[in-house]
């Protein structure tokens, strides 16, 4: 017999990953402010969203997913907001002309501030403390206030999270995103990189359909979907007292959906089927994600699909593998033949970040390009010899000029990393680096969409 869900029944749970905060008023009065805040999405948009990525596991469109490794207060501003955008939407475009699919577009943004530790404390010059757990939390200066855990920083990254769902909407719908700012996107550092040129080509040949377009009647002002674009937004909901102070009934509905963003996922460290994420998870209708690890067994995997998607609803799961580029083939193949075998309706997705992260010699935490490459390639060719949809990637990246990932284009050396390394935790892909990744996946999905028909999926609402 299933258990009843209520959006507190998490708290019954054994829980991973959680802060202890030293002053339990405090931080039940900042849950109770949250609780009566706006939310920061609607149901109708997270449907929306579900109905987007049920294409997805059909074939019919591909997932891009990605964004800062965790963001942070005091690096918020109009232009980080921007030029992230920019380079989305230019992977995006990249995407679905050159790789002639659709593009749903979800962001690792306005929401993405806690990130879970392999260790709950840290160790410097002798001196012991709790870790740096996102900003949401505490703060990454090496100081007991600053490590202590405060509630109220909860109210902050709402605050924050908020004034950035209000700049995407705008740059979504206002303008930014049209067809026939196609060339404007491409950032000032990016303009003289060494694959700026395929960008320039991509656009001028946009710029020519849109005049043959305009030619024949057809332009922005009478087709808005050339001038708007659909942005989403995600996060790993490991904070799960912030997640329950924004879950609320939809009105429409009577469903609880979780408002803080439109689609959350389940880490890798905190996805065990009897503890309290998973329980937070299987109650709300958004579409969810499910971060799939080296240690995640085919019957523990189907056992998480029976809890988060007993209706084998399309669109509500995508399951997004981070093995490592020397681990992927000795574990997708079985992950895959196991969900094929149960006829379960997922999105494939592909984390080539995390499973690929080393440390130099000179003590950075990096991720080397061509791995990431690699497990991407290895994704696609799995899913080919399987007969699945490689259907999206999840990538850690940025719209900034940083040094944190070794190898592309500009060939970034180890001895670099320490020009521009500005993550608080994990290394993220510069926008020349990104728009790289972007060009190789279109080549993959055109082959892809080439090799193997669509088959549609309903999905349910």
């Amino acid at each position: 017999m299933v258990e009843r869900w209520s959006p507190t029944s998490w708290r019954s749970k054994p829980i991973q990953q959680v802060p202890v905060y030293p002053d339990a008023a405090v931080l039940a009065a900042a849950e109770g402010q949250l609780a009566g805040f706006p939310p920061l999405v609607f149901a109708g948009e997270a449907r929306k969203l579900k109905r987007a990525l049920g294409k997805v596991a059909a074939g019919e469109s591909f997932l891009l997913q990605g964004g800062d490794c965790a963001e942070s207060f005091a690096e918020h501003s109009a232009d980080n907001i921007r030029d992230f955008f920019r380079v989305f939407l230019q992977m995006a475009v990249v995407l679905t002309f050159a790789g002639g699919s659709p593009v749903v577009k979800v962001g690792r943004i306005a929401g993405q501030f806690a990130k879970p530790r392999s260790s709950g404390t840290e160790v410097q010059d002798g001196v012991e403390l709790p870790s740096y757990r996102g900003d949401i939390i505490n703060d990454n200066a090496f100081t007991p206030e600053s490590r202590t855990p405060d509630p109220r920083r909860m109210l902050e990254a709402y605050r924050q999270s908020a004034a950035t769902l209000n700049l995407l909407r705008a740059f979504a719908t206002g303008g930014y995103a049209n067809l026939e700012n196609v060339h404007r996107w491409t950032l000032g550092f990016v303009k003289d990189a060494p694959g700026s040129g395929r960008y320039r080509e991509l656009a001028d040949r946009i710029s020519e359909t849109l005049d043959f377009m305009r030619a024949i009647g057809i332009d922005p002002e009478t087709h808005p979907e050339m001038r708007t674009t659909d942005m989403f937004t995600s996060h790993e909901a490991l904070l799960l007292g912030y997640e329950q102070a924004m879950t609320r009934v939809d009105s429409t509905s009577g469903d609880w959906y979780a408002t803080s963003g439109h689609m959350l996922w389940i880490g890798d460290r905190t996805r065990q089927a009897d503890h309290a994420h998973v329980e937070y998870f299987r109650g709300v209708k958004n579409p969810i994600g499910l971060k799939c690890g080296p240690s995640l067994t085919p019957d523990g995997l189907l056992s998480l699909i029976d809890v988060l998607n007993p209706e084998n609803e399309a669109g509500r799961l995508t399951l997004i593998c981070r093995f490592g580029a020397d681990k992927i083939g000795d574990h997708l193949p079985a992950l895959i033949r196991a969900v094929q075998r149960e006829g379960r309706t997922v999105v494939w997705s592909c984390d080539p970040m995390h499973g690929n992260t080393i440390t130099s010699a000179n003590r950075y935490k990096t991720r080397p390009y061509d791995k990431v490459v690699s497990e991407l390639k290895s994704f696609f060719a799995i899913h080919e010899a399987e007969g699945t949809y490689a259907g999206g990637v999840h990538l850690e990246m940025t719209g900034k000029d940083v040094t944190e990932c070794t190898g592309g284009a500009r060939a970034i050396t180890e001895m670099d990393l320490s020009d521009r390394y500005h993550t608080f935790c994990d290394p993220r892909l510069n926008a020349e680096q990104a728009l790289e990744v972007a060009f190789m996946l279109a080549d993959l999905v055109k082959r892809e969409r080439q090799a193997k028909p669509r088959v549609h999926v309903a999905a349910a609402e």
